[in-house]
């Protein structure tokens, strides 16, 4: 399957660069998957679309303020320590700019009270960086302080605020991107749909940056996916299960809870536990769990429309994306949502 086919053309101006305030009035296109009919709605109308006989899933990961500034020392070169990922306590996984002077041996002093040494130059320039602070503090409060959320590429403007960038029910620290589906819900909105009788249950999946990297090769079946760490728990394994068997139809917010749910899947019901996937969903692939979905709009050529469309079916997605452009629909992380039953 080639990539190209995943292309659309997106004039910039339709790239949002700051979220929706309230969360919960961004648009909301719900697309029927089985007909392809589009109507256009807000996000808070999504009470009036999902029903009591629903069970939706949400990633709780938690963003960390994962992007560091600093000097070499023994110059005054500046220097962007971004986390991937923890390897151990104090030690991580870093993509670093500009890396050439950044050798092994190198330290970065971020404050009086935070160096960066770096232990070790990987084959693939990311550098294993461990952290070296004050007694007394923890890496997380430094964090806190020092660190910048990882905005992606296309957001060119800065947050006044970090919780701009995490969802109202992240709980689990360990993502460099958001899972930004989740964005447009409001702790009202999800008290209201309980009450409507709707369960909602949470999963975790640390969003790497690989979301953000582009398919390279021409066929699609070529590509590598990049690998997340998840964790389902006991609780959730068995709500989701016996929402099954009951009928319920199980809608999950976000590309990264379908690839949770649908790696833990095992005969069609979900196992707990932890583990880590590099599941690649495109079109010809069979749900085991997902019944519907809940997903922003993405770039084009991506693996997350290449799921949208695997769910959606591919002229279902394409003219849903033709019709967001054309309506003037806003984009990407902070962009609009879409509903697909």
């Amino acid at each position: 399957m080639n990539k190209s086919i995943f292309n659309y053309n997106l004039p910039t101006e339709l790239i949002a660069q700051t979220p929706m305030k309230p969360r919960d009035h961004s648009r909301l296109m719900c697309v029927d998957r089985k007909t392809g009919f589009i109507r256009h709605k807000r996000f808070y109308d999504i009470l009036d679309e999902i029903d009591s006989n629903c069970l939706i899933v949400v990633n709780n990961s938690k963003v960390i303020p994962a992007r560091l500034l600093g000097n070499i020392e023994g110059s005054t070169r500046q220097v962007e320590v971004l986390l991937l990922r923890q390897l151990k306590e104090n030690t991580y996984e870093c993509i670093v700019k500009p890396g050439r002077k950044l050798r092994e041996g190198s330290i970065v002093a971020v404050a009086d009270s935070l160096k960066l040494h770096v232990l070790e130059v990987l084959d693939n320039g990311n550098r294993i960086i461990g952290f070296e602070y004050d007694n007394g503090t923890n890496i997380d409060d430094l964090l806190n302080i020092y660190g910048k959320m990882p905005l992606p590429p296309y957001i060119t403007s800065s947050l006044n605020d970090n919780n701009d960038y995490q969802t109202v029910y992240a709980k689990q620290l360990g993502s460099a991107a958001a899972p930004t589906a989740g964005f447009h819900f409001t702790d009202e909105l999800i008290e209201k749909l309980k009450i409507k009788g709707v369960e909602i249950v949470e999963i975790t999946l640390h969003v790497g940056l690989g979301t953000f990297r582009p398919v390279k090769e021409t066929q699609i079946e070529n590509h590598y996916m990049h690998e997340e760490y998840y964790h389902i728990s006991s609780e959730a394994a068995d709500m989701i299960n016996t929402a099954k068997r009951e009928g319920k139809r199980i809608i999950a917010v976000g590309t990264t809870s379908v690839r949770t749910l649908e790696a833990a899947s095992l005969n069609r019901n979900v196992v707990a536990g932890y583990g880590s996937t590099d599941i690649f969903i495109y079109p010809g692939y069979e749900f085991r769990v997902v019944e519907g979905l809940i997903t922003n709009f993405h770039l084009p050529e991506s693996t997350l429309i290449m799921l949208v469309a695997a769910f959606a079916g591919y002229e279902n997605t394409m003219n849903a994306y033709a019709t967001a452009v054309k309506k003037d629909y806003r984009f990407y992380s902070f962009g609009d949502a879409m509903l697909i039953l």
